[in-house]
């Protein structure tokens, strides 16, 4: 059975496709080293269309009109460039009300374009160019620790974090934030009370991670506008010890918060990205993808062992009986306290 991965390493090599949603202008080059917050694409996501009447504000025919229309479709002009016109006594003109491209002269009626702010794309976490996605982006490298999670809000971040667990078990309560946070991204544990979001806003944070959140919580985590992130499930669970002690160590480090959408098919998932200097290469283990064998460290992600981790130490060659009386392909695991149990491998995540 193709093991599904999460990926929980102190370090890795990272390698991240950042792509347009359409096709605009790429701003940087193959090679160049970028910070997580520098723009490396742009594109205009919902531009603004004007309709001017020329016929109507020249109190003239629409055919009249048209003789009139000094621009044609496609030309650029700036405000208050004229449009149509002279004409009558005094003289009237149409000039343009915003700067624009003409999209459409004809029939008494000119259709502009406005210019608008464009949708900035930016890099997500410092790095270096390595590759060039034409008119959609770039693919960004760095090395450092990797964690993943299972669920994100859809918005991303940079910054400090600041650690609010003092073991993998803690609550998340909104005591906990104060202003000594401000502009952070803070990791917490479980988390059943709106009034956090909200006090996280009125400091506001940058960034929000959490070991274990409420289904409830849900719709208040889409509202917000700062990155929620999910590490380990809805309902109370623990940190397993692989990313406690990856983050733990980490505390007070640039990190950046990527808590997107999760998509098996895409193989993309909510994720937390450290860049460290390595003086070294890693191999980049996203690459890795194999069967489940013994040997190798997995995440269990069903109850009643959700969170925790251990390593297989065998497969079975049959299907294993389960107290929920179900048979399936299973695995004899021993978890990191020394406690050897056995799993379905439908429950399981390798770790890399």
């Amino acid at each position: 059975m193709l093991a599904p991965v999460v990926q929980i390493t102190p370090l890795t090599q990272i390698r991240r496709h950042r792509e347009l949603p359409i096709p605009g202008n790429i701003v940087v080059r193959q090679g160049q080293k970028v910070e997580a917050r520098d723009v490396i694409a742009e594109a205009h996501l919902e531009p603004e269309h004007i309709l001017l009447n020329i016929a109507r504000s020249l109190h003239v025919s629409p055919e009249k009109a048209d003789d009139l229309i000094q621009r044609a479709a496609g030309e650029f002009v700036t405000q208050d460039d004229l449009i149509a016109g002279p004409t009558g006594f005094p003289k009237r003109v149409v000039r343009a009300p915003r700067s624009g491209r003409v999209v459409v002269a004809g029939d008494g009626l000119v259709l502009l374009q406005a210019n608008t702010a464009p949708y900035e794309l930016k890099a997500g976490m410092p790095g270096t160019v390595t590759d060039l996605i034409p008119d959609r982006g770039a693919v960004i490298e760095t090395t450092g620790a990797l964690v993943q999670g299972v669920w994100g809000n859809g918005r991303s971040e940079f910054g400090m974090m600041q650690v609010k667990l003092d073991n993998p078990e803690d609550q998340l309560q909104k005591d906990m934030l104060d202003v000594s946070l401000r502009g952070a991204i803070v990791l917490g544990g479980y988390c059943d009370d709106p009034q956090v979001f909200k006090k996280a806003a009125e400091i506001p944070l940058r960034g929000l991670i959490l070991v274990s959140m409420s289904a409830a919580m849900i719709p208040h985590a889409q509202k917000t506008t700062f990155p929620i992130m999910v590490l380990e499930g809805f309902g109370f669970h623990p940190l397993n010890a692989i990313g406690y002690n990856i983050l733990a160590t980490n505390n007070g480090r640039e990190i950046s918060l990527n808590a997107e959408h999760i998509d098996h098919y895409k193989g993309v998932r909510p994720e937390i990205v450290i860049p460290l200097d390595a003086g070294h290469t890693p191999n980049d283990a996203s690459l890795v993808v194999e069967d489940f064998a013994p040997g190798q460290q997995v995440r269990i992600i069903k109850a009643p062992y959700a969170g925790k981790t251990g390593n297989i130490t065998a497969l079975s060659q049959e299907p294993l009986k389960f107290p929920s009386g179900i048979r399936a392909p299973g695995a004899y695991i021993t978890l990191s306290d020394n406690e050897d149990i056995k799993v379905p491998l439908a429950n399981l995540e390798k770790v890399i």
